[in-house]
């Protein structure tokens, strides 16, 4: 059967994403853990320690379902055929040092996991990798679909390693490192330290509090001594001199939060601090960096040299976004779906935006659709039925795809009188969409209900629910068009 126009929107995501992304299927290894369960195995780590051959039959077990361009490029191979025929190339040697953790995660019941390790090219390269895992929402019990998102740090592991081997070479690895660094003078700042313990300032983060100005303050005495080349091309500035000038654009507003703890730590004697956080390039694009900062051996006392590492992760983000709307939306309609929903009713259940209704939509006919006009007619119907409910309801409605063809509502703040309004709209927006796409005919039936202060969520639902299914007899009874 051909993709659909959605998912081919989600496959060109995938095969283009600028990280690694692999879909792999977990469930051999969940039998396998079954089978040692049932064997009486309780501790995974001591029967590894007795067992060390397991590890590399687990690793064996992982089937690889699906990779994306950028791990071709990655692992240097040109096609997925040639790298789904050449895993033991790639899985193997120290692998298993992390590939251990990474069982003992999952025999623990975590559905994800995260940690650095090393895979290898085809050509036997080895790659320094961050990869991270997550058991896809409806796979926790079959651990069937795993995404995987792969990082090569080779080149920052290497630059680490090169750096402690030899400080002759600092310049060199300074001006060429594939990360952008940065030594800076923080001396003013400890001046400025010292000045307020003088006047018997204790707390740091409780003196900021009332001083938040001066958070701004101290990131105007930050002295930039050098940075090197990916500095500039990250920020993109032609020179040092440039960037040196514009120090203000790039240090400003969300650098502010993680800033704030950095002083703080400072303040309490730490010599390294890292942090996510936000910069900003010349032409004020935000960058999503990973920071680490630390204190030159010898400058305790002065702060005057501290070195500073960004990595770019902007890319990694973007994937781990890409993933959270994988964990909170139904794929074919693009709306929340029911995990998100159902966390919403428990996050609203002890809120104050009452009254609340709860408007529940069943789409009509679906299974005769599917017997007479196919199964992709059907999940057309159920497209067309997720636009009109998205037209009809406002931004801040909470509106899910709980079931194959039901869709649930939850309007904060809302009264009955206005839920009704929402309905009618909706019964509008339905004929119009029949009058633009005709057969098969659209039809949704509503029911809607409204609690106040102190009213059961689930209780509204339930009403709503009732509510729907009476909507859906009358229309029977009317001998409208085919009902479920």
């Amino acid at each position: 059967m051909a993709k659909t126009k959605s998912e081919r929107y989600y496959q060109m995501l995938f095969d283009h994403a600028p990280i690694s992304l692999w879909e792999q299927d977990f469930s051999s290894i969940k039998n396998l853990f079954e089978s040692l369960r049932r064997q009486g195995v309780q501790d995974l780590n001591r029967h590894l320690d007795e067992h060390p051959e397991l590890i590399e039959e687990a690793m064996l077990l992982i089937k690889v379902v699906n990779v994306n361009l950028q791990t071709l490029a990655m692992f240097g191979v040109k096609t997925k055929d040639e790298m789904l025929a050449n895993l033991g190339h790639f899985f193997r040697d120290e692998m298993r040092v992390h590939f251990r953790d990474e069982l003992l995660s999952l025999w623990a019941g975590r559905l994800a996991w995260r940690g650095e390790g090393v895979n290898y090219t085809l050509t036997g390269e080895p790659l320094d990798i961050l990869l991270s895992w997550r058991i896809l929402p409806g796979s926790e019990e079959t651990w069937k679909q795993v995404l995987v998102t792969i990082e090569d740090i080779t080149t920052r592991k290497q630059a680490e390693r090169e750096l402690a081997l030899s400080e002759n070479r600092l310049r060199g690895l300074f001006e060429n490192s594939p990360i952008s660094l940065w030594e800076e003078d923080y001396s003013q700042i400890k001046n400025f330290f010292d000045n307020l313990r003088a006047v018997g300032v204790k707390d740091l983060m409780d003196y900021l509090q009332t001083h938040p100005e001066d958070v701004a303050r101290c990131m105007s005495m930050i002295r930039v001594l050098d940075v090197n080349q990916k500095t500039l091309t990250m920020f993109g500035e032609r020179s040092k001199a440039e960037l040196l000038q514009n120090l203000d654009k790039v240090f400003r507003d969300e650098m502010r939060a993680h800033f704030q703890n950095e002083l703080a730590d400072l303040w309490s004697g730490k010599l390294s601090y890292e942090t996510d956080g936000v910069n900003y390039t010349l032409g004020g694009e935000p960058l999503h960096v990973h920071l680490y900062l630390s204190v030159f051996p010898g400058y305790k006392q002065t702060l005057g040299r501290v070195l500073v590492a960004l990595e770019d992760v902007t890319a990694r983000r973007k994937a781990e976004e890409y993933l959270r709307y994988l964990g909170s939306h139904d794929v074919m309609t693009g709306l929340y779906n029911r995990a998100y929903y159902e966390e919403e009713m428990k996050r609203l259940s002890g809120g104050r935006r009452h009254p609340v209704s709860i408007i529940i939509a069943d789409l009509d006919g679906l299974k005769e659709v599917n017997d007479k006009f196919g199964h992709k007619a059907g999940d057309n119907l159920i497209r067309r039925a997720a636009e009109t409910l998205k037209a009809g309801f406002r931004q801040e409605d909470v509106l899910a795809r709980i079931g194959g063809d039901e869709f649930a509502v939850i309007m904060p703040n809302t009264d009955a009188a206005t839920a009704r309004e929402a309905a009618a709209r909706i019964e509008s927006l339905t004929a119009l969409n029949n009058k633009f796409y005709g057969e098969p005919t659209l039809s949704i039936s509503l029911g809607a209900s409204t609690g106040n202060k102190g009213s059961d969520l689930e209780a509204i639902m339930r009403a709503a629910d009732d509510n729907m299914y009476k909507e859906k007899r009358i229309r029977h009874q009317r001998s409208e068009p085919p009902r479920n």
